[in-house]
């Protein structure tokens, strides 16, 4: 199986040598995963935490319905968060490929900076640095803010991959028609680029998914913060937490599956070059080439 088009923007391909290291390594993790999950049923079993009783509870709709308003809760947080990082990841995508280096230098400043900040410390920057200075956000965007500036350098790496993706003769193609270089990569280069990278920007919105769990730091009623009060009110720790753990499950096995489905449709959708033209398209293509005549 050929490697998808974003694979090919994001990493090198890997040789015969690498994917059967990939291949035997997944195999060997997978078995231990096996393994471990096996065991934990056993231990599960033993001390009585798969009896019937201690599962029925979650049969009941009261118990789901608070599961599912912290469900919507982390939904409104990843979604709002997902647009504003990816609306500040193109912006910083385009300062960083721009050619005025006072905007080049500070967006890849941020980009190679805050990659390697955990968004937990950004978490805690929020909660605990800014208030002192008398910055103190709403309970909602203390989850939000850092995870939008979190996730913004990683979108920016990806639409810069895009970007680059894309050949050079349609930034060239917009400056003849009398763009600026900016409104080109606005207008034409950058909406072909996010199309590409479309199944790598659905995989980083997954992450930024399962990162809203940080809101339990900042007491945000998410999903995570939502079953650590219903575990301390009906004492099913680990039936609640395994609930839950289902949840995320459901929802990012659905998003990866969302992100294979576009990298297959792009693996497979033909090129405009490679479409036969029939009909007219066909004539106008036959007269539009010259017929070369014999030199007497």
């Amino acid at each position: 199986m050929s490697p998808s088009p974003t694979s090919r923007l994001l990493f090198d391909e890997p040789g015969p040598r690498a994917r059967r290291r990939i291949r035997v390594t997944t195999a060997l993790t997978v078995l231990a995963g096996l393994a471990l999950v096996a065991l934990a049923l056993r231990q599960f079993a033993d001390n009585g935490q798969l009896a019937a009783d201690r599962w029925r509870p979650f049969g009941t709709w009261p118990m789901w319905r608070y599961l599912l308003e912290g469900l919507r809760s982390t939904a409104l947080a990843a979604v709002v968060s997902i647009a504003l990082a990816m609306a500040a990841g193109a912006a910083l995508a385009l300062g960083r490929l721009s050619p005025a280096r006072w905007l080049r230098l500070p967006c890849a400043a941020y980009v190679e900076v805050v990659r390697t900040v955990p968004a937990l410390l950004l978490v805690y920057v929020v909660l605990f640095a800014l208030p002192r200075y008398g910055l103190d956000l709403p309970l909602f965007w203390k989850l939000v803010v850092p995870l939008s500036v979190s996730n913004a350098a990683a979108f920016a790496e990806i639409f810069r991959a895009g970007i680059r993706s894309v050949e050079r003769g349609q930034l060239e193609a917009g400056l003849s028609l009398g763009l600026t270089r900016g409104r080109a990569m606005r207008m034409i280069v950058l909406p072909q680029a996010a199309r590409r990278v479309l199944p790598s920007l659905v995989s980083q919105s997954a992450g930024l998914l399962k990162d809203t769990s940080l809101g339990y730091v900042v007491s945000y009623a998410e999903l995570l913060y939502s079953g650590k009060v219903l575990a301390n009110y009906n004492h099913l720790l680990i039936q609640t937490y395994l609930v839950i753990a289902l949840i995320y499950l459901v929802i990012n096995a659905t998003l990866s599956k969302a992100a294979r489905t576009l990298e297959a449709r792009q693996r497979t959708r033909p090129s405009r070059a490679a479409r036969p033209t029939t009909g007219r398209g066909a004539a106008a293509s036959a007269d539009a080439v010259p017929t070369a005549r014999p030199t007497l």
